[in-house]
């Protein structure tokens, strides 16, 4: 057997072994906080492959078994948790099913999919002691609700990261930029005072100047791939009864932030240009790029592949390196009713993700 046709065997044994990984996820309950049983299952999967492994709550992650510190980092990186199956399923969530050439179940497509194929990417690579770069593989929990005990709990313990791919379905297209998200609750303060004399200062007025300036201002720099940062006022409230004036307004305002700005430069154009107070719930959720020269992305681009910019958050937002998302599986099927991925795209996933690696490692 030559070299290439044990790479194909290898390739072939290994989509394999992620299916039938995949189909034990999705028969084992993972909601977010809820990971430990498919923790487990991932911990199983190092075993069988004789890698050792460390995990921290329900997060697992092992490295390249010729880890060498003097070499940049690779992670690779998804998820286990799942959001709760909604009322408009028909089949069993946690049945794996084959039918017409998809798997159906929950997780399958978001992100399960895409975890199977990196933990098989990863096993790959696992031996090679000719690589460019050392893999870390971390498969992590509570990311549906950008919980603060997945990946960023893990972050810590790892080694400086180079770059990162994050499997999420892009049907192994390249998303090499994802927007932030960024929560203000603002409050914008006045005086109370009986209605029918004329007293006080109305809060609600306050509030709206703010907000008419919060609907019309464009940051001036745009993203070539995600557009403008967008604002948008989702909640408010003020008032007690109809003769008071309100001494107080308060409403909540969604920003989606590209890469052209850090979320703090946001706020502070926000808070110099309106009157209410401004807080943020949290400067968690970053803003996430990559550079279209990188060696990833070239590495995807010569396989036919095309980039685009994610307008979805994910487990990026946490990462201060560069980052790819790209997975197999379509984005349109998460969280949808009788979800599903194509057995096609676990295939494609595991070639594709060692085909790209392969270029760079």
């Amino acid at each position: 057997m030559n070299q290439l046709t044990a790479s194909i065997a290898s390739q072939t044994a290994l989509s394999s072994h992620a299916l039938a990984l995949l189909k034990r996820l999705i028969s084992t309950p993972s909601f977010s906080r809820e990971e430990d049983k498919t923790a487990a299952l991932i911990e199983a999967f190092f075993l069988e492959k004789q890698i050792p492994f460390e995990r921290l709550k329900n997060n697992v992650w092992a490295q390249n078994l010729h880890f060498d510190a003097a070499k940049p980092t690779l992670l690779l990186n998804s998820h286990h948790d799942t959001v709760k199956p909604n009322k408009s399923w028909t089949l069993d969530p946690f049945e794996p099913l084959e039918q017409d050439g998809k798997l159906f179940g929950l997780g399958s497509n978001d992100a399960g999919g895409c975890l199977v194929s990196l933990l098989a990417t990863f096993a790959y690579f696992y031996e090679r002691s000719d690589l460019a770069y050392n893999i870390i593989m971390a498969a992590t929990a509570e990311e549906e609700i950008s919980g603060r005990d997945g990946l960023e709990l893990v972050l810590p313990l790892l080694p400086p990261i180079s770059f990162a791919i994050v499997g999420e379905p892009t049907e192994m297209q390249l998303a090499v930029s994802e927007k932030g998200l960024l929560v203000l609750d603002c409050t914008a303060h006045g005086v109370s005072g009986h209605a029918a004399r004329d007293e006080g200062d109305n809060a609600i007025y306050k509030a709206i100047q703010d907000i008419n300036w919060l609907r019309t201002y464009q940051f001036p720099n745009v993203s070539p791939t995600l557009g403008p940062v967008k604002m948008s006022v989702t909640i408010i409230n003020a008032g007690s009864q109809h003769n008071v004036v309100p001494d107080t307004c308060t409403f909540t305002v969604d920003v989606r932030a590209t890469e052209q700005y850090t979320l703090e430069e946001i706020i502070d154009v926000i808070q110099a240009n309106i009157q209410s107070e401004v807080k943020p719930r949290s400067i968690r959720l970053k803003p996430s790029s990559i550079p279209i020269d990188h060696p990833i992305v070239q590495a995807g681009i010569a396989l036919g592949r095309h980039t685009y910019g994610s307008p979805t958050t994910s487990d990026q937002a946490l990462l201060n390196c560069h980052s790819l998302k790209c997975g197999p599986g379509h984005s349109g099927r998460s969280h949808s009713a009788n979800e599903f991925i194509y057995l096609i795209e676990i295939d494609e996933g595991v070639t594709g993700y060692i085909q790209m690696l392969e270029k760079v490692l």
